[in-house]
């Protein structure tokens, strides 16, 4: 079994202990999470395991053969793009050591060549070539063109970008490439650091699929909890240089972390207190002669004691809304709202009225108009179509990271946000900026200088600070931590105000949301315009709605049943006696169609079997004819030979990629 252990692993960066005598073994079917505070060093030990930087002592050692890949969390394409490769290309990049297998096998396959027959070291040689095949089959590179569309794909990648080039992707989408590349690569190991950054839901959804299925062991860093809870089986954690394991996924290991931390709290409150009334005596008796030995002792007692420490992280904060501002009942009303480019249509006819103290989530591909809707909703983008009308009273607030890379200025980040802050929180904004992360020394910084996610951070502490009654939030949980994350989902759900945000963390869009309002990619031609469709429920609820019936609502309005405020307890239930008898028998008519079509594939599907089986019946006898000593002694014979292999290959390669879209077609009519 493939695996890679580093024992006894130590480092230090100056005089601060990042890693004290760690060990972890991770092997094949490994599925596990690195957790810890930021600056514990997890990135630090992800490097170290993947043999990027060296420990101050302590071994690594790798089963041989153990292919490890390593996705750095903000790295980007290892080694840059080539100039002017195309995506496609750059995906083929991730087989390059399959092609060195390759170029191996026609080494071989020249020596063979000129081989003596019944030699010893041509049976070697032999030998060697048949493991380097069976290495180059095992790879999947003859299925690699399949293998590139389906990650792509699943990645939120369309075929049309499949020849452009990088260089003409941003940032975020190239760190998609880089995560891409890695899954390519079918490692043994999978370490990956961050790897749910700059992806949105769908993406992280089809990267939760991808780990299930994956035959080899990974270990993750992550800020994304639902994304940990259904990929990991044990937790490692990072507390001050030091690493324990625990089983379960990660919500299991919070539970018991809990337990744990209230006791350590526990101790440390006891042992300050002891410490303050020993240093207490120290200052009583150190002076009086008759006493100074037993203040001596004290003091010896004190430099022997091991110091319980708590890192900041772990002081719970909370953050006090400013009171809002009195509203009317209803928050905001849309009409007939829609948005286009041109030809394009992004949505249309949206008709929305949320009532003060509802949390809507906006949810849809990327591409759908999320973030165009959060902007015409928050009046920062007044083309569209339709009308939009505030309710009395309201006052309005609105996040987006365009807005945070505006922020400039000398002042500090403390100096910025204690001039923001209302009188009574300014003595709270050390704390505050604490749990957003800015601490320590980051707090003295001038705001000019602050990283793009720093600014995030920092614009979005700002608007929380403001007297407001109506949030309009894109993207509010990028660049926190869960411990931060936790903090800003108590204070969204205390806020009595009214909420509409954009998330690609699932568990805080579940939490914090009321109402659900999808927006979906145009179906047909650029003149298309879909309608929005209004969930009257989490996004939990959303996501059994759509289980249950994809289509989903017929409609927008909410039925004239159901004034007043809807109940979450369940789904909407539709009357019996609203279903016509033609649309029942539609509805039969149409799943005879569909049990028909399934027949139809299910035999397609068995005939294409019935080749595949002939083609793998023909490379084996190859392979076999190969193996024959007057073929393999003969340069011409064993060309033709090879060559039959790769037609045969190919066409083995053809066959599955038709057999596995007949398979997914089929299951779809199942």
């Amino acid at each position: 079994m493939a695996f890679v252990q580093i024992s006894a692993v130590s480092l230090a960066f100056g005089d601060r202990d990042i890693l004290k005598d760690v060990g972890i073994h991770l092997a094949s079917g490994t599925r596990a999470a690195l957790a810890g505070t930021n600056g514990s060093g997890k990135s630090t030990l992800m490097k170290i395991i993947a043999g990027v930087l060296p420990a101050d002592c302590g071994d690594r050692s790798l089963r041989k053969s153990c292919r490890v890949s390593y996705l750095p969390q903000s790295g980007g394409l290892e080694g840059g793009p080539v100039p002017r490769q195309t995506l496609r290309e750059e995906a083929e990049r991730a087989f390059a050591p399959v092609r060195a297998l390759l170029a191996q096998m026609e080494d071989l396959g020249r020596l063979l060549e000129t081989a003596v027959r019944d030699d010893g070291k041509t049976a070697a040689l032999l030998e060697e070539y048949r493991r380097l095949e069976e290495t180059v089959e095992a790879s999947g590179y003859y299925e690699r063109e399949g293998r590139i569309a389906a990650v792509l794909t699943g990645l939120g990648f369309s075929p049309s970008d499949m020849d452009r080039e990088i260089r003409e992707f941003s940032g975020g989408w190239q760190m998609r490439i880089a995560l891409a590349k890695v899954l390519l690569e079918e490692p043994d190991i999978l370490l990956l650091d961050e790897p749910t950054n700059y992806l949105d839901i769908e993406a992280r959804a089809w990267l939760e699929r991808w780990l299930r299925e994956f035959s080899g062991g990974y270990l993750l860093v992550s800020h994304d909890r639902y994304f940990l809870d259904v990929t990991v089986t044990e937790v490692y954690e990072l507390f001050q240089g030091t690493l324990k394991r625990y089983a379960g996924n990660y919500s299991a290991y919070e539970e018991i972390r809990r337990g744990e931390l209230e006791s350590l709290m526990t101790r440390y409150r006891l042992q300050q207190e002891e410490i303050a009334k020993t240093e207490a005596l120290i200052r009583r008796f150190r002076y009086k002669a008759s006493k100074a030995a037993f203040a001596q002792e004290l003091i010896k007692r004190l430099e022997k004691m091991e110091r319980i420490e708590i890192p900041e992280s772990f002081k719970k904060i909370r953050i006090a809304f400013p009171p809002p501002p009195h509203a009317g009942r209803i928050a905001l009303t849309a009409e007939g709202l829609g948005k286009r480019y041109g030809s394009l249509g992004v949505f249309s006819g949206l008709d929305l009225t949320l009532e003060s103290g509802e949390k809507l989530v906006a949810v849809g591909p990327n591409g759908a108009g999320k973030t165009t809707l959060l902007r015409i909703l928050a009046g920062s983008d007044g083309d569209f179509e339709g009308s939009l009308r505030y309710g009395s009273g309201i006052s309005l607030g609105y996040f987006s990271q365009d807005a945070a890379e505006a922020m400039t200025g000398s002042e500090t980040v403390l100096e910025f946000l204690e001039g923001e802050a209302p009188t009574a929180l300014i003595p709270k904004v050390r704390d505050m900026l604490g749990s957003f992360l800015f601490r320590g020394d980051d707090v003295f910084k001038p705001v000019a200088v602050l990283s793009g996610g720093e600014k995030s951070r920092l614009a979005l502490l700002r608007l929380l600070l403001r007297p407001l009654n109506l949030l309009i939030l894109d993207e509010p949980t990028n660049h926190l931590d869960l411990y931060s994350k936790d903090i800003l989902l108590d204070t969204l759900k205390q806020f009595p105000g009214t909420i509409i945000f954009v998330s690609h963390d699932r568990g805080f869009m579940e939490a914090l949301s009321t109402k659900t309002l999808e927006l979906s990619r145009a179906p047909g031609g650029l003149s298309a315009a879909p309608v929005p469709r209004l969930f009257y429920g989490n996004y939990g609820y959303y996501l059994d709605r759509l289980a249950a019936d994809p289509a989903g609502p017929a409609s927008l309005a909410r039925p004239a049943s159901l004034a007043g405020p809807v109940s979450l307890a369940g789904p909407l239930k539709p009357d019996p006696a609203m279903q016509p008898a033609a649309a029942a028998a539609a509805q039969r008519q149409a799943a005879k169609q569909r049990q028909a079509r399934r027949r139809r594939l299910e035999r397609e599907e068995a005939e294409i079997l019935r080749q595949l089986e002939a083609l793998e019946a023909e490379k084996d006898a190859l392979e076999a004819e190969l193996s024959r000593p007057e073929v393999y002694a003969n340069g011409e014979k064993a060309r033709s030979v090879q060559a039959r292999l790769r037609e045969a290959a190919a066409k083995i390669e053809a066959a599955t990629r038709e057999w596995e879209a007949k398979a997914r077609e089929a299951a779809e009519f199942a």
